[in-house]
């Protein structure tokens, strides 16, 4: 993470930390992004051609006719000290090789997912257990504001670990999604511990 003086304010130090939101295809990555960014979102969205048809798999309300080609950009204010940059990755697995650039340098990570499609989620969970070292939590997209399965349920279905935070979002609600950010936040603070020397360590 970097400092920064805030230039609203001189006397108070601003941290700034990058935030990775990642997931299978169509979870709804870009709608998070843009629903909290204070900036204009910046994204790499591309037209779904007929090319795409047997690689991609569409989400089954059929609605989605666009796709991110290489990242979703946003920043947001979650503290007066605290900045967050949030960089959504791709979700085809054909981009895939995108995510370690993506996750470089970053505080933490939340992997969104969609419940109708649990098996879009299982390869960015096992990127986040396994090919990385970021602490991350999972977030239950509530697509039409409703929960489709108990939270327990879904637990068990991704066989995720009991250390791993797993909450409920709504990616088109701002204050939902701070929520979730906070959720990220506050978990990745509980991992580390300031040594005597007045360095942070992550828990092994």
């Amino acid at each position: 993470m970097d400092s920064s003086s805030s230039p609203s304010d001189p006397g108070l130090l601003t941290i700034s930390a990058k935030i990775v939101i990642a997931g299978g295809f169509g979870v709804g990555k870009t709608t998070l992004v843009g629903s909290v960014s204070e900036v204009p979102p910046l994204n790499t969205e591309a037209w779904m051609t007929e090319a795409g048809e047997g690689v991609d798999d569409l989400p089954p309300d059929g609605a989605k006719t666009t796709t991110t080609v290489a990242m979703d950009f946003g920043r947001i204010s979650l503290y007066d000290d605290l900045m967050l940059y949030l960089f959504g990755t791709p979700g085809q697995a054909r981009f895939w090789f995108l995510w370690d650039d993506l996750s470089r340098g970053a505080l933490g990570a939340i992997v969104l997912v969609d419940t109708r499609r649990l098996d879009q989620s299982f390869a960015a969970i096992n990127y986040f257990e396994n090919d990385s070292d970021l602490p991350f939590i999972v977030a239950i997209n509530r697509f039409d504001g409703e929960l489709a399965h108990d939270v327990d349920e879904v637990r068990e279905a991704l066989a995720l670990s009991p250390d791993v935070p797993l909450v409920t979002c709504d990616a088109r609600d701002k204050a939902s999604v701070l929520e979730t950010l906070q959720e990220l936040v506050s978990y990745t603070l509980s991992l580390a511990e300031v040594s005597e020397g007045g360095r942070i360590r992550a828990h092994a």
